[in-house]
């Protein structure tokens, strides 16, 4: 009996203290609570400062670019308009020969001027031009008044191209004047609406360059009117990396965008730009995710630690329900990446194809094939382990971004097979395709090495396109190799005419086994000229096929399909032979060849090439063998030392295409190329890009730094030659001076008048 209220005394302090311990649990977890509360708040209010800042800084971007433009369109004027011709033909009698080719065609064909008008200092117009046509009529009086503004302020306000040493008078307005006692042209520029849309209005003044007595009164202007059009928008977009740029007639914020505000020179509002803005708050908070998640896990940890007895209480019975789990998992996903397999994606698809079957409005099923590119360069470089971890990054990249609703498998290698139901037919596949791709942006870091890994991907949907689960993959497949085709780093949706093509490319391939084994191609010859006189300094050997029934097909049709057949090392070799054989007897000058990356890559290169050599004859140090900046990316060891090796044959080595692959000062550097070749994409516009201009110029100035030659390739008109031979290229190759050959034609260009054999630009 004594040991009764003993016990209830127990019991009564087992209950106060259970009690104490739950008040410090409650206690404890609300004061976690509030901490979490207290750092999300100051999490979110940073991330709005961030965004803010970031919009703020993307106006600024946008209010910078319109006032280049505008500036760039009235120094463009002035430099055309301060010229002696330009004072005396304005106001002749033979204006219209003369404007079409230095006034209005030039601006119209350089710098997209839409409308051009001749005025007095008064703001009297006097001509107009619309494109390059002149107007009998001027419909001015829009402008009127803001052109005087202009005019009035330029003398005062306009940027010098030189230093005021004196000022005179030209009836009522006082002109500023250089050391030299000529006149100093005048411009500025700024936003209106003409014709109820936006215009860049800029004006330039009309002053002789060397004859300052041409000048009598005050000077006449010319105006520029530029529409404020796509085009504006689209180099708005490239320039500044915005996207979605949009023109509206009034400023609007919210719904993700931002906007910058268009005045004219009176201030009245005249529209706005607006583009998708990129906050960084988003990124912020993707990137801060792995922390939070870590949080919540220690805050579920610390409320949760009571539960750890009867967690263990149950341990065996829920060992063996693992373990059932466990190989029921094992079955159905790939150990690798942990994804699930064919087989369960196949279960997968099945059971969705058969729910939107039987209720439509469920949707489509949609199936996007994806494959790694160039997955098996990186096993052969970089070895199998970095292959496997650059699958595992990717498996749990695209698990992570991906919405919770998609089912991601993988089938081996670098095939991944993603499901997704929704609705929206093509737009929505696009969505997946572009969603897809943005998920490479960011390279994979694995072992120390930065891969700049791309993706393939094809897509297909049904029930719209199949209702069998096997033929909706073989049709993603399809897909994919279409995107495969046409350069990779890209998506496809399936369509039927795919069917069709890949028959076709399949055809094409056998014909071009077949072609290489019967010896059916040829090589034409395109000289490279010496850029100061047009001397030939070699040729460039080109592939050419003149297919039986299909007539000529270009290589850039064939070289994909040999290279994705496997068949461009037996082409390669091909070239190399025939090239050897041909030009074996030619008189001195440089034969150059291009080189596959597939064959650099080979391990038998440079046997088979002294094999090759032997067997024609031929001498190494006539030619010059061109490989693409995108062999460098590599920077293995088995790379350098086939180059090392070509070297030490007596081969030179050139860089074609510099400029819009991996350019890089570090292997210029670590690899003394003889030649470097620029694309001709730099050479297609210089005439009116000011941009590919200086580019041009730079990549001269490097290549002379670095003891190479350069070449410009892509010349096609005397204004082209001019500027790249102003830029310091040594040697000339386009339609300018010669179109590819035959071989017969080519030696017969190196016979004894080859002196006299140029042309002149």
């Amino acid at each position: 009996m004594g040991t009764a209220p003993f016990l209830g005394r127990g019991r009564s302090r087992q209950a106060v203290g259970a009690t104490s311990a739950r008040w410090i649990v409650a206690g404890t977890f609300l004061a976690l609570l509030a901490l979490t509360a207290a750092l999300i708040a100051a999490f979110r209010n940073s991330t709005n400062i961030a965004d803010e800042y970031a919009r703020t800084e993307e106006r600024r971007l946008v209010e910078r670019f319109v006032e280049r433009s505008g500036r760039q369109i009235a120094e463009a004027g002035m430099l055309q308009v301060k010229w002696d011709e330009a004072v005396t033909k304005l106001n002749g009698p033979d204006l219209e020969p003369w404007a079409r080719n230095f006034l209005a065609g030039y601006f119209w064909g350089s710098h997209r001027i839409d409308h051009l008008y001749h005025v007095r200092f008064d703001g009297t117009p006097v001509h107009c031009w619309t494109g390059v046509r002149l107007e009998r009529t001027c419909n001015f009086d829009e402008i009127r008044s803001q052109v005087r503004e202009l005019v009035r302020r330029s003398v005062l306000e306009s940027p010098s191209e030189s230093a005021i040493v004196e000022w005179r008078s030209h009836g009522n307005v006082q002109w500023p004047y250089d050391s030299k006692g000529l006149p100093i042209p005048r411009g500025l520029a700024a936003m209106t609406r003409y014709k109820g849309q936006p215009a860049f209005l800029a004006v330039a003044s009309v002053v002789p360059d060397v004859e300052p007595k041409l000048l009598r009164g005050a000077p006449d202007y010319i105006v520029l009117v530029r529409n404020f059009d796509h085009r504006v928008i689209s180099d708005i977009g490239g320039s500044l990396l915005l996207e979605d740029v949009r023109y509206e007639d009034q400023l609007r914020h919210g719904e993700g965008r931002n906007a910058f505000a268009l005045a004219a020179i009176d201030g009245q509002n005249i529209g706005a730009v607006s583009w998708r803005a990129k906050p960084p708050g988003p990124a912020i908070l993707r990137r801060t995710a792995p922390l939070l998640a870590v949080y919540i896990l220690f805050f579920v940890g610390v409320v949760a630690g009571g539960a750890i007895i009867v967690r263990r209480m149950r341990r065996t019975t829920s060992e063996l329900i693992a373990s059932e789990a466990q190989a029921q998992h094992n079955a159905l996903h790939d150990a690798m990446s942990g994804l699930p397999n064919r087989a369960h994606f196949m279960q997968k698809l099945r059971q969705e194809l058969s729910a939107c079957i039987e209720r439509r409005e469920l949707g489509d099923v949609f199936v996007a094939y994806i494959d790694i590119d160039r997955f098996k360069v990186v096993n052969d470089t970089l070895g199998h382990h970095v292959g496997d971890e650059l699958v595992r990054q990717v498996a749990l990249r695209l698990r992570r971004t991906l919405p919770p609703g998609d089912f991601l498998s993988r089938f081996g290698g670098d095939e991944f097979v993603l499901l997704r139901r929704t609705t929206g037919g093509r737009a929505a596949a696009d969505m997946l395709g572009r969603q897809v791709m943005a998920l490479m942006n960011d390279p994979f870091v694995i072992s120390g090495n930065n891969l700049d890994i791309s993706c393939s991907c094809g897509i297909s949907w049904g029930p719209e396109q199949s209702e069998d689960p096997g033929e909706l993959l073989r049709r993603s497949d399809i897909a994919l190799y279409r995107s495969k085709q046409r350069g990779r780093a890209r998506y496809r949706r399936f369509t039927r005419d795919m069917d069709a093509s890949l028959k076709l490319r399949r055809e094409m391939e056998i014909e071009l086994r077949r072609a290489i084994a019967r010896d059916e191609l040829a090589l034409a010859y395109q000289p490279i000229v010496d850029a100061s006189d047009g001397a030939i300094q070699g040729f460039e050997a080109l592939l050419r096929w003149q297919h039986p029934e299909r007539g000529a097909i270009r290589p850039g049709l064939f070289v994909p399909v040999a290279e994705q057949a496997g068949i461009m090392v037996p082409l390669g070799t091909w070239v190399l032979r025939r090239v050897f054989t041909e030009c074996r007897d030619w008189p001195d000058c440089d034969i150059s060849v291009n080189l596959s990356p597939l064959q650099i890559m080979a391990s038998d290169f440079l046997p088979t090439l002294d094999a090759l050599l032997r067997e024609t004859g031929a001498d190494p140090r006539r030619f010059v063998l061109e490989v693409t900046e995108g062999v460098m990316l590599d920077r293995s060891d088995h790379v350098v030392d086939v180059l090392k090796g070509l070297n030490y044959r007596g081969f030179r080595i050139a860089l074609d295409d510099f400029g819009i692959g991996y350019s890089s000062l570090s292997y210029l550097r670590s690899f003394q190329f003889d030649r470097i070749k620029i694309d001709r994409s730099f050479v297609q516009n210089i005439e009116a890009d000011l941009d590919a201009h200086s580019i041009l110029r730079a990549i001269v100035s490097l290549g002379h730094t670095l003891r190479m030659k350069v070449v410009a390739e892509g010349v096609e008109t005397p204004v082209q030659r001019a500027l790249v031979q102003a830029a310091g290229c040594q040697m000339i190759q386009g339609h300018l001076f010669w179109m590819a050959m035959s071989p017969q034609e080519a030696l017969a260009l190196l016979g004894p008048k080859r002196a006299k054999l140029r042309r002149s630009a």
